[in-house]
């Protein structure tokens, strides 16, 4: 079967209808675009058409270009890529062209065919860059339905003439939610914001696009930027009006990117040439900017991360061949912010759960955490009031165990203590079938030894979700030494139930994403020791792509349970336990009472509501930073080092078994430079040989800690990358 289908009513309406087989949403090929400008020809050919409908045989209308396809599209290009993306790209703006002009009379301007679009749902990418080119935009009246332009999301912007024709259409101001932020709508909003022309019931959507196709005029096919004398909204960059709007933009773009994404900053290049040129001379303009952010190593390790590894780890790349374990009963053992958390995601997708605390008063807190969750999402409406009674419906709270009987799977969320958590693996076993799994919730206990309490440790897994629960997407499930494949497929399974996105480790301290991030936070509180002026070290953090500096981020988690994590390593690890620590700051910091935002007082100043004023000014008293300060480039080598070391050395050890797991995690997780694909993708991209020179002359300064590890060595000796030597075996 082929992507699209075509046919003619008796009133001379051809309609395209796009419908790609064993698909549940349409994504675009190169070989649909080729049969979707077959058809367009056809139908502007034929004397008896006397317009066209663009619409799909699906509930969705597309999810836009296939993004393996753009992943492959550099590579695809020959021996001179930048020329031939160009020239690629440029053939399907002519596409489009084509049908925006719809067989019109160049100066007449007459003559040409109306063309609709008929969006049964959500429009994606370039589901609705195609739409864009066509004379009216029809929208289902599906609630439900997402409609906008989310490249910029996983490292490219809209090149298939989405940037030039939104921004002339709707001018740079309007247009910056929608192709800045990624920014979705339903399609009442999506109507409001200009993206689409009418909304109508789903039973009528084909009907009323036709009779629009039957009715229209000659001028209904002119679209602004063809119109003599156009004029785009808010100003061009040289006009009155517009001229503070790019002023603004600019420093916008480049305040919340911090320079370090290319697409935004070609984005809003697109948008200011192309404002100054004719339509023609602008898509050429998109599309040369385009290629330049296709040839940045940057696009296609985000687009590798972010879209194809994280759809791989959702659909079970990394899933045991065992039958569908999927949870049809969940125990969540601590009713705690974390437990009620764990309850309110599984509720949402539909689970029955059993929250369990030591008094009903306490399990009856945590159903009260999803109700003003959901009671949020009544008054921004993004839900109903039926909904929020159904997913509480589905919380059961209880002090009594024994509610357990019939739950096939049991998170523990207790406190972070072994005999805590062993004292409840214990009770909850008592009442659970023997064909029950067993998860510990944890982020630093070995699962090993936590397993001792079971009964069943083939049953037995960590499964460690990341707080707050509601909006953090990474779970990373933990395998100890004895946990059996049913086990692990059971987790992953529960985690795509609740729309998460897993990875798969094996046991050790600390796992995979908590072993990376501790030492970024032990960098940064180290720079600080030494007499690096605070600031410089948050700034140094943002400016290479991390979220947040490491002292906010510790502050945000709480600077005693650092120090709780550290007193709990050192008694566990004994003379084993690194000497070049952080544990001076952190105890000092605890004795003064500034615990973390939650405390009003950290390594930042806040003021009564909480809002973060500064950093404190005690930090320049206890640590001097009035001596010379280091180059930035040496801070964020420190910084980002301490995180990727521990990702090879996790690799190296086999606690991480894949590397897609590895780059996926690191964003999701913790927020690893996201520009980058993340941490073992920074380093191909970079390089393991100007890795490992580096290393080695922050450990000339610095010490042990920045030893580059054997295998980063190997790669770099053989000129390999982590991707080249561990990816072709891992193909999902």
């Amino acid at each position: 079967m082929a992507d699209f289908s075509y046919g003619v009513d008796g009133d001379g309406v051809a309609v395209i209808t796009w419908d790609v087989p064993e698909k549940s949403m349409n994504v675009m090929s190169l070989e649909g675009l080729a049969l979707f400008e077959e058809l367009i020809d056809r139908a502007l050919a034929d004397g008896a058409v006397r317009g066209v409908v663009f619409t799909s045989g699906k509930d969705s209308f597309a999810g836009g270009m296939d993004l393996n396809i753009i992943a492959t599209m550099k590579a695809a290009a020959g021996d001179t890529p930048a020329k031939g993306l160009f020239e690629g790209i440029c053939g399907i703006h002519r596409m489009m062209r084509k049908v925006e002009l719809a067989g019109r009379d160049p100066k007449t301007r007459k003559g040409g065919k109306p063309i609709a679009a008929a969006l049964t749902g959500t429009a994606l990418g370039l589901g609705l860059e195609l739409p864009l080119a066509c004379h009216r935009i029809f929208a289902a009246d599906n609630p439900k339905a997402k409609i906008g332009l989310p490249e910029i999301m996983v490292g490219i912007f809209p090149g298939a003439g989405g940037t030039t024709r939104l921004s002339r259409k709707l001018g740079a101001m309007a247009a910056s939610p929608v192709l800045l932020e990624g920014k979705l709508f339903a399609p009442d909003k999506a109507r409001g914001a200009g993206l689409v022309d009418e909304v109508v019931p789903a039973g009528e959507l084909l009907a009323r696009a036709k009779a629009w196709v039957l009715e229209a005029k000659e001028a209904d096919l002119v679209k602004p930027w063809d119109a003599r004398g156009e004029k785009i909204p808010g100003g061009t960059p040289y006009h009155p009006a517009g001229f503070m709007t790019y002023v603004g933009a600019s420093a916008m773009v480049n305040g919340k990117t911090k320079g370090v994404y290319p697409a935004a900053k070609a984005l809003l290049s697109a948008v200011y040439e192309g404002a100054q040129v004719d339509i023609d001379t602008a898509l050429r303009i998109e599309a040369r900017w385009f290629t330049n952010v296709l040839m940045n190593p940057s696009s296609g390790a985000m687009i590798r991360s972010l879209f194809i590894n994280k759809e791989a780890l959702e659909k079970g790349a990394r899933r045991p061949d065992v039958p569908d374990q999927r949870v049809q009963k969940l125990g969540v053992l601590g009713a705690g912010m974390m437990g009620a958390g764990i309850a309110h995601v599984s509720a949402l997708a539909g689970i029955e759960v059993v929250l369990v605390d030591q008094s009903q008063e306490a399990a009856e807190r945590g159903k009260a955490h999803s109700e003003g969750l959901l009671q949020k999402a009544v008054s921004r409406r993004k839900s109903t009031p039926e909904k929020m009674a159904e997913v509480l419906a589905r919380i059961t709270p209880t002090g009594d165990f024994a509610a357990l009987a019939g739950c096939d799977l049991v998170v523990e969320a207790v406190f972070e203590d072994p005999e805590v958590k062993a004292e409840a693996t214990a009770k909850a076993e008592a009442h659970l079938p023997e064909t029950a799994v067993f998860a510990t919730n944890t982020s630093t206990l070995p699962i090993g030894e936590l397993a001792k309490a079971s009964r069943r440790p083939e049953d037995f897994i960590g499964i460690h979700f990341f707080s707050p629960v509601d909006r953090m997407a990474l779970v990373e499930i933990i395998r100890g030494k004895q946990t059996g494949d049913r086990a692990v497929a059971k987790a992953l399974d529960f985690v795509r139930q609740i729309r998460k996105t897993p990875i798969v480790v094996n046991d050790a301290r600390y796992f995979y994403a908590n072993r990376c991030i501790l030492p970024y936070v032990d960098e940064g509180v180290r720079m600080v020791r030494e007499g690096v002026v605070p600031a410089l070290v948050e700034n140094a953090a943002k400016l290479v792509g991390m979220p947040v500096g490491p002292l906010q981020l510790i502050d945000e988690v709480s600077i005693d349970l650092g120090a709780k994590i550290a007193r709990a390593t050192r008694a566990a690890m004994g003379a084993a336990y690194p000497p070049e620590n952080t544990d001076d700051v952190i105890f000092w910091m605890e004795e003064q009472g500034r615990l973390g935002r939650k405390a009003k007082a950290g390594f930042y100043a806040y003021d009564g509501e909480g809002r973060r004023t500064g950093l404190w000014d005690g930090l320049a008293a206890r640590f001097d930073p009035t001596g010379p300060q280091p180059e930035l480039a040496e801070i964020q080598h420190r910084l980002l080092m301490m995180q990727a070391l521990e990702a090879v050395r996790a690799l190296e050890e086999g606690v991480l078994m894949d590397v897609r797991e590895g780059d996926v995690a690191s964003i999701l997780g913790w927020g690893f430079a996201p520009w980058s694909g993340g941490v073992l993708s920074w380093l191909d991209m970079i390089g393991a040989a100007k890795a490992v020179e580096i290393c080695n002359g922050l450990e000339a300064k610095f010490g042990s800690r920045f030893a580059a590890p054997e295998l980063l060595r190997d790669l770099a000796v053989k000129g390999e990358s982590f991707y080249s030597r561990y990816r072709p075996a891992q193909a999902a």
